[in-house]
């Protein structure tokens, strides 16, 4: 609700940007996905921020995996903490900073790999962005493991009376099985343990398709009775980037060309959504605007595919242009958020991640 009235106050004063929409959605409705919980709100995939998700209506919620030393998936954006929990004020723990190569990509902190469950569990979240978001959370909650969350959104999905999908997203795949820690296996064997997600929606992403392929070799064919819950989403970053598994295997793919007709046909083999940065189907003009909307959201449902881009989020540093209100970057801009989904709602995406939920529900809604 308060969302809402502050909403109608202000959604005056925010340029209408007409774009006629070329698609339908596939999907029978439009979801909404918690980005990291309502990572906007609170600090990011905590229990308290999958459930302020799940009271703001988000039909998943998003826990990206990563692996302790002790082979437990936990739920944090990067292996790295150190700017997502309080692990620099451990003393017992300083010695543990280091420098890693990620991904390609030199990363100096502390890392999940190096600790056991048990250790993770003294550490306690904060803010990502403190620069943009509150930090009255800090220190109140705890990195939780994907049994753990499992388990809640199975009560919190009984408090609401609806299903709360879970789409868990394989982190660094790649880097943690030349550890000697793949998670995919692992996340199977995770998700078929628990009653709840037996039967609850499911959808596993990753930005690499090695593992996805395998988790469709062992899942079975897309939607097979057997794991008809269970889906795959192929994630897509920028166009001149490549999956890390085709990079480290000296292959020439991609993303660019995953993002054309004859790349989604390939996708829509093994996967059943692909989920690009937004401003793939809709680009920023110059001056920082909207612009028009490619032929992404075409040509990946003409192959079969669903669309759930990421991310939105509801401060005007994030936002295009035309949807800011007044010039701080700070401001958190609840109706400058629901004007820029609803944009692209128009656009015909079938589901999308944002970092404040409630905003996301208000769009889908208020378009209904």
């Amino acid at each position: 609700m308060r969302h809402v009235i502050l909403m109608i106050a202000a959604v005056s004063a925010i340029p209408v940007m007409t774009i006629h929409a070329t698609e339908q959605p596939l999907a029978p409705k439009v979801l909404v996905i918690g980005h990291r919980g309502a990572s906007a709100l609170r600090p990011e995939h905590t229990l308290a921020s999958y459930g302020k998700a799940i009271a703001d209506g988000a039909d998943f919620i998003e826990p990206d995996l990563v692996m302790t030393k002790d082979g437990v998936m936990v739920a944090r954006h990067e292996n790295e903490i150190g700017g997502t929990t309080d692990v620099a004020s451990h003393p017992e723990f300083a010695a543990r900073k280091t420098t890693k190569v990620v991904d390609g990509h030199a990363v100096t902190g502390w890392f999940t790999e190096d600790f056991t469950l048990a250790e993770l569990k003294t550490l306690r979240a904060r803010e990502r962005l403190p620069q943009l978001r509150s930090t009255q959370y800090d220190g109140e909650f705890q990195i939780p493991t994907l049994d753990e969350i499992i388990d809640f959104v199975a009560a919190e999905s009984a408090v609401v009376g609806r299903p709360v999908g879970i789409i868990p997203e394989i982190k660094h795949g790649s880097y943690f099985q030349k550890l000697g820690l793949p998670m995919e296996d692992k996340l199977l064997a995770v998700l078929a343990a628990h009653s709840y997600t037996r039967t609850a929606p499911v959808e596993i992403q990753s930005f690499e398709i090695a593992n996805l392929k395998y988790l469709r070799s062992k899942l079975g064919a897309k939607h097979g009775d057997a794991h008809a819950n269970i889906r795959l989403l192929q994630l897509l970053g920028d166009a001149h980037e490549q999956p890390y598994d085709v990079s480290v295997a000296g292959g020439k793919l991609d993303y660019a060309q995953m993002m054309t007709p004859d790349g989604l046909r390939a996708i829509a083999a093994y996967a059943d959504a692909i989920g690009p940065n937004v401003r793939a189907i809709i680009p920023l003009q110059a001056d920082g605007a909207l612009g028009k909307p490619s032929a992404l959201v075409h040509d990946a449902h003409q192959a079969g595919l669903e669309l759930h881009p990421y991310t939105f989020r509801p401060e005007n540093y994030f936002l295009a242009k035309n949807f800011w209100q007044g010039s701080d970057p700070h401001r958190f801009n609840q109706a400058g958020s629901v004007a820029e989904i609803s944009a692209y709602l128009d656009a015909g995406i079938d589901a999308f991640f944002t970092d404040d939920p409630a905003l996301g529900r208000e769009a889908v809604d208020r378009r209904r």
